[in-house]
């Protein structure tokens, strides 16, 4: 039976399995899973690992010595040609510290479901393990390899699943990646900005403000005009953006400072100005005589250019609409592991996961009813594909 040929019994079986999509997420947000606490992590993996394992699949831990473990899981349906590989990318880490159910718990309310690491993203978790469940009822002639890779460390840059990632997305012929969506109307992610983090850090010279301050290079006189500098770069009709988050320096306010810093987060839309800003970060110069200045850091992901998921796009709009439903697009200025995959040239569709608002904060949700609907566009890109 072809999946999307029969689009009324897809959504029908699908929205029949709303209540027990929800205990599985139930399940899934009450492991908490902290990005920086390797125990709760590996018990969560654990908890989804169990989870997928009753689908007939094969499941990998694949265990990190500081972070918690990474989740392969594999399916090869009868009809799959060699070498063919299609990969869902996610991520099972939250940025919630354990103990957070106390003040956050999981609940249903109004139509939507609240709890941390809900809408980011272990809903998205759970639409692509009953999108598989839909695949294989059907019976749909899936014709390639898919591989399901949830990830421990997303939240806090991907250090140790980087390479695994980008060693599957090189493998795959596309990849999907479910994050939440963007905004009330669940609009798909084909752009996503570059992130980055740096440090300007000014050295000064200490000397004593009121008897000697001509002796003395004052680090954050010389901060402040590099910070004047660098925010002139700002322009959002290109999508960039610098933002002066955190400084430090001094130690008095008799001391004529010697060492200062900013720390700036960094977004670019485009490589071409990810690089242009890169290279005059590089180039500072100090504008006191006799201070110094220093960079560290810089762009950590590089943008999701809509040229790599424009054809993906096209495809899931018309998927969906044979299902009765529309999907949108939209530009997130956030990074995911979906910018690692589309910098390698790989066709990468972001933004699958649930519709709701809230992420890393107390009010996280996700529309409940909208899950079914998610889990079918999943399951029919990747029968058509």
């Amino acid at each position: 039976m072809d999946l999307v040929a029969e689009p009324q019994f897809l959504l029908k079986w699908l929205n029949a399995q709303l209540p027990g999509m929800i205990r599985t997420l139930q399940s899934f947000v009450r492991s908490e899973s902290p990005s920086t606490e390797k125990a709760a992590a590996d018990a969560c993996a654990r908890v989804i690992a169990a989870e997928w394992r009753k689908r007939g699949v094969r499941v990998e831990l694949l265990e990190q010595r500081r972070r918690g473990a990474h989740l392969r899981i594999t399916w090869v349906p009868g009809q799959a040609k060699s070498r063919s590989q299609l990969l869902v990318l996610g991520h099972c880490d939250t940025v919630y510290a354990s103990r957070t159910l106390i003040n956050m718990p999981f609940r249903t309310a109004g139509g939507r479901v609240f709890g941390p690491g809900v809408f980011d993203m272990k809903a998205g978790i759970v639409q692509a393990l009953f999108a598989l469940d839909v695949i294989k009822r059907l019976g749909s002639a899936v014709r390639k390899k898919i591989v399901f890779l949830w990830t421990s460390d997303e939240e806090i840059g991907s250090e140790s699943s980087r390479k695994l990632l980008e060693m599957e997305a090189q493998r795959s012929d596309a990849v999907f990646v479910l994050e939440p969506a963007l905004g009330p109307k669940g609009l798909l992610k084909t752009a996503r900005k570059a992130v980055g983090e740096a440090e300007v850090i000014v050295h000064g010279r200490a000397s004593h403000a009121g008897l000697a301050p001509e002796k003395g290079v004052n680090s954050i006189h010389e901060l402040a005009l590099q910070i004047a500098r660098i925010s002139e770069w700002n322009d959002s009709s290109c999508g960039i953006s610098i933002n002066a988050g955190l400084v430090a320096g001094g130690t008095r306010p008799n001391v004529i400072p010697d060492r200062a810093k900013v720390v700036l987060d960094l977004r670019a839309l485009r490589s071409d100005d990810m690089r242009k800003i890169d290279k005059q970060l590089r180039t500072l110069r100090a504008i006191l005589p006799g201070a110094k200045i220093e960079v560290r850091g810089g762009f950590n992901r590089p943008p999701l250019e809509r040229k790599y998921s424009a054809e993906l796009f096209k495809r899931a709009a018309v998927l969906a609409k044979q299902m009765g439903f529309t999907v949108g697009e939209g530009i997130a200025g956030g990074g995911s592991d979906g910018n690692l995959t589309a910098a390698l040239g790989i066709p990468t569709l972001d933004g699958l996961g649930a519709v709701g608002d809230g992420a890393h904060s107390p009010g996280e949700y996700i529309v409940a009813r909208r899950m079914p609907e998610r889990a079918a566009l999943l399951a029919a890109l990747l029968t058509n594909s």
